[in-house]
């Protein structure tokens, strides 16, 4: 469940509401908290593979151009 509202301070880059998530999700991620691992090796275990997904999603569009028309995907 996306954790990102609106009424938190505006980023102005693209995809911030997915970054934070995906920031706040692998920063309290079991890989990280007990096992210590680097945030590369957990990402490539596959936690939080949705947000990975979905941020990857956002930023593709950004190159698409009928995007250019219709907006972002995302947030």
């Amino acid at each position: 469940m996306p954790r990102y509202y609106e009424e938190k301070e505006k980023d102005g880059r693209a995809c911030a509401g997915v970054r934070e998530d995906l920031r706040e999700c692998l920063l309290k991620s079991f890989c990280i908290l007990q096992e210590g691992k680097s945030v590369k090796q957990c990402l490539k275990e596959g936690h939080c593979r949705e947000l990975q997904v979905s941020f990857f999603e956002c930023k593709r569009s950004m190159l698409d151009n009928r995007a250019r028309f219709r907006g972002r995907k995302g947030y």
